[in-house]
């Protein structure tokens, strides 16, 4: 019988009292500052965008002009004969639908020339955030939310797209155009037509900023809201086993109807404001219209303005605030953008609680020959020196640590759960750094040298098996990108689990699930075994690489790690003592201080602590 264990160790869990604090809250200015280098680097296609957008809008300007002229000539003068009066609108014709067409042409040729760029910065932000989130540490990710991240940076990345289509499309043409019309009215007639125009446009616009700033709480809180009912829902569906198992579907349903029910109140307060908002802006405008009809009206009365002057003017009126009707959705929708952001630019803010230092080199190890599934330690020799480490400083989880693991060698780690066994693992991977001391790979201290040259010299079986959601060829690949059907084969038979894969029915294009929840967990096990011999390193680290083995499977596969691990620097972490019994040193650990050390045969010799572990096991095994 086995001895019962923990499947996570009490040092594995990271500090659950020292949330990150919320980052300060970045102004539009600031987050528009952000983005606009991505789009910088296209600074020739945002010249030529910019320069069809106000052939776009004279274009469109020019229609309302020609269309006065078309109406204007259409009325009889003396003197004019009845050919004239034909050619004339002819042409005018002709060109008023050229106009037409150049209004679409420069449109259409603007947002062509500026899909590259548009593409271009989400894809170099949607990267980088990317990047940006592996190199984090492992304590943000132990930390986050997946479902609620997830959807921050689906958001961030379609805001992209929106803040450049609004503000190039609609915002800064619409402006243009507003500019001209009024520099055209107050030349062509009086000062009251531009001044109409003007007044409209300021309380239009003041009315539209303020109600949307008012608003904008609302649409900060619906994300919220959004992103935990998300982040509660997929932590469900992917602990889908442990709902079952404890019969609590009505409970994880309510607990996501409750984050709906609140994302609900505040979606219906939005809305709410958002009626309140459109039929103000439709009062402003209804009220600048007339105003401005009647003035033409008046004009055309009193023998100032022509037929043609009418209708021009309400073609600029109907041209103006058509877009301007808009404009305060336009508003919103580059407000909300910009929240959406912030958030994920918020992410790319997360400082890197473990990072290179300035000219960090590369490890340097000797060039140790290897062939398939063997290879040389060459100098990887591994030391601890006086290690002092705390997840947080109020649990100190390592107490003056020094131990040496000479290259080519084996040492063990044993202990009980909670004595800071996997820490040592996590260190020496550098997902956290020394609070004091050294840790030494070759003589050279890993702080020094390129985190990325630390992971490619160390290999890992961890205790929790975690796989990609694809076909086992592809889990088993992922130790050495690029390696072939071949080396996969040679590493799984190596790791004893090519039988069973060439038994399913799809061999090593079997999908393994979501997180290889198809697999038990002793097939999870061995292909993680498989993808580690695949990857080659010089130093291993086998963090209980049996435990969730049977007894027979146990057996072969052991003797197969102690044949791959010949020649190699290797760390073995255990709880069963009697997978450990051929190392050249074992540590007893407990409560982070080493209480013992020495051979399998000594340690017994000593009848202390592992001697007593070691009779305790012998008598329940």
């Amino acid at each position: 019988m086995r001895r019962p264990r923990s499947t996570l160790p009490s040092e594995t869990f990271p500090p659950d009292s020292s949330k990150p604090a919320p980052a300060p809250e970045r102004s539009d200015w600031s987050t528009l500052q952000r983005l606009f280098p991505y789009l910088w680097q296209y600074k020739w296609r945002v010249m030529a965008a910019l320069a069809f957008m106000v052939g776009a809008k004279v274009a469109n300007v020019g229609v309302p002009v020609l269309l006065k002229e078309l109406i204007d000539t259409m009325n009889p003068k003396a003197g004019l004969d009845a050919t004239a009066l034909l050619v004339v609108p002819l042409g005018l014709l002709v060109a008023y639908g050229l106009l037409r067409l150049s209004t679409t042409l420069f449109a259409e040729l603007r947002e062509l020339i500026f899909a590259k760029a548009t593409e271009g910065a989400s894809r170099s932000i949607s990267l980088q955030v990317f990047r940006h989130l592996h190199a984090l540490s492992l304590r943000f990710h132990l930390e986050r939310q997946t479902g609620g991240m997830t959807r921050d940076i689906e958001r961030g990345t379609r805001a992209v797209h929106s803040l450049i289509s609004y503000s190039l499309y609609s915002v800064f043409p619409t402006l243009f155009e507003v500019a001209l019309v009024l520099g055209y009215l107050a030349v062509k007639f009086d000062v009251w037509f531009a001044g109409i125009t003007i007044i409209a446009l300021v309380v239009y616009i003041t009315f539209t900023i303020v109600v949307t700033e008012w608003r904008t709480q609302f649409r900060k809180q619906m994300n919220e809201l959004d992103s935990t009912a998300h982040s509660r829902a997929i932590d469900s569906l992917l602990n889908y086993e442990t709902v079952k198992y404890f019969n609590n579907e009505e409970f994880e349903a309510k607990r996501y109807d409750d984050n709906l029910e609140r994302y609900r109140k505040v979606a219906l307060k939005s809305q709410s404001t958002l009626s309140l908002l459109n039929t103000g802006q439709q009062l402003i405008i209804a009220a600048g219209l007339v105003a401005m009809l009647w003035r033409a009206t008046q004009g055309v009365v009193d023998g100032r303005m022509t037929l043609g002057d009418l209708v021009m003017v309400n073609a600029f009126m109907i041209q103006l605030y058509i877009p301007l009707g808009f404009l305060g959705v336009l508003y919103r929708e580059i407000k909300q953008g910009l929240t959406d952001l912030e958030k994920m630019f918020g992410l790319m803010e997360r400082e890197r609680e473990i990072a290179d230092q300035p000219g960090a080199l590369p490890l340097a190890l000797e060039d140790a020959s290897a062939t398939a599934l063997k290879a040389n330690a060459g100098n990887a020799s591994v030391s601890f020196r006086h290690v002092q480490f705390a997840y947080e400083p109020a649990r100190p989880i390592l107490h003056d640590i020094s131990f040496d693991i000479p290259a080519g060698k084996t040492v063990a780690v044993v202990g009980p759960s909670g004595s800071g066994k996997s820490t040592l693992a996590r260190l020496l991977f550098r997902f956290y750094d020394v609070q004091s001391g050294q840790i030494l790979i070759a003589g050279q201290d890993i702080k020094q040298v390129t985190q990325a040259s630390v992971r490619a010299a160390i290999g890992i079986v961890p205790q929790d098996t975690v796989l990609f959601n694809d076909t086992v060829e592809y889990n088993i690949a992922y130790g050495r990108p690029g390696a072939d059907r071949a080396e996969v084969e040679g590493a799984a038979k190596a790791a004893h689990i090519h039988s069973f894969i060439a038994a399913t029915p799809k061999g090593y294009d079997t999908m393994v699930g979501e997180r290889g929840l198809k697999l038990s967990g002793g097939e999870k096990q061995r292909v993680a075994i498989a993808r580690t011999l695949l990857k080659n390193p010089p130093i291993l680290i086998f963090d209980e690489a049996t435990s969730a083995l049977d007894s027979a499977n146990e057996r072969a596969i052991q003797a197969e790690l102690q044949s791959v691990a010949q020649n190699k620097t290797t760390l073995v972490i255990a709880h069963r003592l009697s997978t450990v019994v051929d190392a050249h040193e074992i540590l007893v650990m407990e409560a982070g201080h080493i209480l013992e050390r020495g051979t399998h045969a000594a340690l017994l010799a000593a009848n202390g602590r592992y001697a007593q572990m070691w009779a305790l096991q012998q008598s329940v095994e």
